[in-house]
């Protein structure tokens, strides 16, 4: 556990030192739960952003992308089901005065009894060698089997009890699985409480004739109220999807972890209009989908899992998440969701509105299923980072440290440095700074050593550097440095562009 604590403050630490994330109104002493984009975070942000935006409606041409107002009628959030139920269950502890959403506080504790399988099974693998019969081991050890009894009581209670918000039952749940607040060490608790996560907000000429409206806590009812729009100008044939990426606003009561929990976060979601009876077939269809977006980024696999959800939302019905394997643990990223055609019927009622659509095919109108995948990209973002760190030893004992950002992502794709000030170098340097910047993002620097420069650009995870010397002025060469392996070679400036696309595309 220490060692995982550690890691997400040396990630913490290094995203404030090389300009990947700020807290929000620092010389104020900040605000909780609020963080800013630096120069170098903000580049990454947008590429992340812009890779699932190709992915989604680049590459599919049933799938369009919008961009919705924050600012909605009130009527659509009381159409959703967001002003009457969108609530977490805090509880806090009298010691700490912390506050705590009770069902994470559960759900931590299954994770932990589900640590203690895991740790179980590695050791006997260990102990038996090729011998080992995992599935066997699974039901017959007692050690795991009490473990498995304790999680599926604890669940048999807390999902019924959050379906059915009985607060008093999910309090009994924390007392009696003995958890404790992870300051004050106490399980001195108060009852368990709803708190509605909903921002609201004034709009109108004066005062007194204000008009309350929300900030959206999700981008996805953006998408439903133009539905209809998006199909009929885009002539739009079932099935297909609507795209988009925005700003969402979460009243939450318990932010913490840095950003992997905020107030204010940005979301990139896709809402997939299906016919109904073939939604799960769609469903499994953009589980494997979105699962293969994540490796593709080259992150290991076994940094993923699905997480299928046992209680499901109002509106849907089936629902999983992508879950990664953040410092803290295993944690959602993306959710797919199987919404029914709760959402657009939902707003047919509430608006007087006909939100059907007239399939050809079947001679039928029906209002459609949906299909969503969300995921937060300020997670997304903590996930890239927390991967690509990395600290390697190097000659002479030394270490460095190394942000090992999938190419594609990498905020700056090169960096041009010429070895001295003088003997026409920087003006050589800017020339080929030049004939890049138009195709990639580019750094350029002159100050320090050449080696001081080299381990910068690693912390910031620049995939190549490129070093202009008095050679260059000889034969038009330079040296590129490769990120990941420290390799140097000699190519001719022409080749550079080639080099670079060629490890975008791998």
């Amino acid at each position: 556990m220490a060692n995982t604590e550690d890691l997400f403050k040396k990630v913490i630490a290094h995203a404030k030192e090389y300009g990947f994330v700020f807290q929000s109104s620092e010389i104020y002493d900040g605000l909780s739960a609020v963080y800013d984009y630096a120069q170098n975070g903000s580049e990454l942000k947008k590429n992340i952003r812009d890779y699932w935006w190709k992915s989604m409606v680049q590459m599919h041409e049933n799938i369009v992308g919008i961009d919705s107002a924050i600012f909605m009628h009130p009527t659509v959030w009381k159409a959703s089901g967001h002003v009457d139920a969108f609530n977490d269950p805090m509880i806090d502890n009298k010691d700490s005065k912390k506050r705590y959403r009770a069902d994470v506080l559960i759900e931590d504790h299954i994770s932990k009894l589900e640590s203690k399988i895991e740790k179980e099974v590695t050791k006997a693998a260990k102990r038996f060698g090729d011998s080992f019969d995992k599935a066997q081991f699974l039901e017959t050890n007692p050690r795991v089997i009490a473990n498995r009894d304790k999680i599926e009581k604890i669940k048999s209670v807390l999902y019924p009890a959050m379906d059915n918000d009985d607060m008093a039952a999910i309090k009994s749940l924390i007392e009696n699985a003995g958890i404790v607040c992870p300051i004050s060490g106490s399980k001195n608790w108060t009852e368990v409480r709803q708190f509605n996560l909903m921002f609201s907000t004034q709009m109108g000429s004066t005062a007194e004739g204000a008009n309350e409206i929300f900030l959206r806590p999700e981008t996805a009812q953006g998408i439903f109220v133009n539905y209809l729009n998006v199909q009929k100008t885009g002539r739009m044939k079932i099935p297909f999807g609507i795209a988009q990426t925005g700003k969402a606003f979460r009243n939450e009561i318990v932010a913490r972890q840095f950003i992997f929990r905020m107030r204010e976060f940005e979301q990139m979601e896709m809402q997939f209009f299906v016919r109904p009876g073939e939604e799960m077939k769609w469903y499994d269809y953009w589980k494997e989908q979105r699962m293969n977006w994540h490796t593709s980024l080259g992150i290991p696999a076994d940094k993923f899992r699905f997480h299928d959800h046992e209680k499901l939302a109002h509106y849907a019905n089936a629902a999983a998440d992508i879950e990664f394997k953040f410092p803290m643990g295993f944690k959602e990223l993306e959710g797919i969701h199987s919404r029914t055609d709760f959402d657009l019927s939902a707003h047919e009622e509430h608006s007087g509105k006909k939100l059907r659509y007239h399939d050809p095919e079947i001679n039928e109108s029906y209002v459609p299923y949906v299909v969503e995948t969300s995921i937060g990209l300020d997670r997304m973002f903590l996930a890239i980072l927390s991967n690509s760190y990395t600290e390697e030893q190097i000659e002479e004992g030394n270490t460095r440290v190394v942000m090992k950002l999938p190419p594609v992502l990498a905020p700056y794709k090169a960096a041009i440095f010429p070895l001295t000030k003088k003997d026409g170098l920087p003006e050589k340097g800017r020339e080929i700074m030049e004939k890049l910047k138009m195709d990639y993002m580019c750094f350029y620097e002159e100050k320090d050593a050449i080696g001081k420069r080299y381990r910068r650009h690693d912390a910031i995870g620049t995939p190549y550097c490129v070093t202009v010397d008095h050679q260059t002025l000889e034969d038009n060469t330079v040296t590129i440095r490769e990120r990941d392996s420290m390799k140097q070679e000699r190519i001719s400036i022409d080749e550079i562009s080639g080099v670079i696309s060629q490890r975008l595309k791998g």
